[in-house]
């Protein structure tokens, strides 16, 4: 079960893993969710986000993500937030702030905001939180340390100051300076080391343990009522996105198990001067495209769709087994297989959704590919061929073959291989509907590769009796 969650200076990784067991990645900012969602998580939590000089995650894409089904969770900051501002649409908030947002309590972004340090530094925070400013000094006033009328002072000056000027010391410095009693800011000061609200930690907590609970049962799909509108202004910015990576993981698709990235345009250029490229890449369009398709259609992925692609990866690549096809991931340098195995599915899912439309483009891409004269040629004089021996339906006794003895011509002879193991995987991935119809057709290739070469066998005979015949030169 796949969950990420975007965190950064309101709880660490290390503190949040130990209440929920998740992929932890950088305060998320605009496109990372989107991103996210490619990978089909079950789940996506949102605590800390990016705005001001990095642009803020998009309601849209959070919208895209509940709309193939994954639940999005937010809490504490960012995710607290959009949580308010999307709860109508499915969008899952927790905890005291963000049930303040949805009141209409709280309205400004900057009460969640903090100055936080370098991602080499665990974004440790350099500013406190509004919200937190505003709970510990309620809590204050519970405890007797500090009076309501002190309170509301502080709390006003704490709102005047820029959020990255928001620290304790400065507070409370201001607060003697607009003339606040000495014996109640040293008071507040004594109750601040044990009596200090971190509310956005405690909701950040409350969220992943909320997740937990709705998650380790099992949990289906997400469920909306709204239909997601493909914009073009979507379209730009989502692709946009997808050129990028995802929190740390970047270069997945070059990185090797050892964790040793390929260069993009080293590998290119090896595709190049290998004269591959041009193939290369149309099967790479056709990957982009059935994701494309995939995507805009929702398109969820059975668990046995994901075995069909395993078996059907397997019978291409020659591989026996699960074994195998994890040593075979392993000499190809995928790092995540369940990933590789789930846009196969999807590419699959989009080829038979569009097989039809497919079909009837065939004669134009053999036209394109040059090779349309010579299939189609084939094709007419085996129609005739068949049609004139009346043998366009031959059964395995019209060519006096077992069954056995047929695919091992077919496969061994006509295709310069084994007979594959299983030939029910093999029929379909080759395009037949069962093994009954490619039965058929070997039958048919059976019978005319006999009287082709009966044919020829004939002319030849019939030319070395002309050569024979023909008078001397005087």
């Amino acid at each position: 079960m796949k969950i990420y969650v975007f965190a950064g200076p309101t709880l660490s990784a290390e503190e949040a893993r130990a209440e929920l067991d998740a992929i932890y990645l950088p305060p998320v900012a605009q496109g990372d969710l989107y991103r996210a969602s490619l990978e089909r998580p079950v789940a996506i939590g949102i605590v800390d986000g990016y705005f001001e000089r990095v642009p803020a995650v998009w309601h849209k894409e959070i919208l895209s993500a509940m709309g193939q089904g994954i639940h999005v969770f937010g809490s504490a900051s960012m995710g607290a937030l959009r949580a308010a501002e999307l709860a109508s649409f499915g969008m899952e908030g927790v905890g005291v702030i963000y049930e303040a947002f949805a009141r209409n309590e709280l309205e400004d972004d900057d009460e969640v905001a903090v100055a936080h340090g370098p991602a080499e530094e665990g974004y440790r925070p350099l500013s406190e939180a509004m919200v937190n400013i505003r709970s510990t000094l309620r809590a204050a006033v519970a405890a007797g340390a500090l009076t309501e009328m002190a309170r509301a002072a502080l709390e006003r000056i704490a709102k005047e100051l820029f959020y990255t000027e928001r620290t304790w010391p400065h507070l409370l410095q201001r607060g003697l300076t607009e003339g606040l009693p000495k014996q109640e800011i040293d008071s507040l000061l004594a109750f601040l080391p044990s009596g200090r609200v971190n509310q956005k930690r405690l909701d950040a907590i409350a969220m992943l343990r909320t997740m937990r609970a709705r998650l380790e049962p099992g949990i289906a799909p997400k469920q909306v009522r709204y239909h997601f509108q493909h914009t073009d202004a979507w379209e730009q910015a989502r692709r946009a996105a997808g050129g990028r990576t995802l929190g740390s993981a970047g270069a997945r698709s070059n990185a090797g198990v050892d964790g040793e990235v390929v260069p993009h345009d080293s590998l290119v250029e090896e595709l190049r001067v290998a004269g591959v490229y041009a193939r290369v890449r149309a099967g790479s369009m056709t990957r982009a495209l059935a994701a494309e398709i995939a995507q805009q259609h929702n398109a969820h992925v059975p668990p046995e769709a994901l075995r069909d692609a395993a078996e059907s990866l397997c019978l291409e690549r020659g591989l026996r087994d699960e074994h195998e096809l994890r040593q075979w991931a392993r000499e190809q340098r995928v790092v995540d297989l369940e990933r590789l195995l789930l846009d196969e599915a999807r590419r699959r899912w989009a080829e038979a959704m569009f097989e039809p439309d497919a079909a009837e483009s065939i004669p134009d891409y053999l036209r394109v590919s040059g090779e349309y004269a010579m299939f189609a040629s084939r094709a007419l004089d085996k129609q005739r061929e068949l049609a004139s021996g009346g043998t366009l339906s031959p059964s395995l006794a019209d060519v006096g073959a077992a069954e056995v003895d047929l695919f091992r011509w077919y496969f061994e002879e006509r295709l310069r291989g084994a007979v594959p193991d299983d030939l029910a995987l093999y029929a379909r991935a080759a395009g037949f509907d069962d093994v009954d119809a490619m039965r058929r057709a070997v039958l048919r290739e059976l019978i005319y590769a006999r009287r082709v070469a009966a044919r020829e066998g004939e002319q030849t005979a019939a030319s070395r009796l002309s050569a024979r015949s023909a008078p001397e030169a005087p």
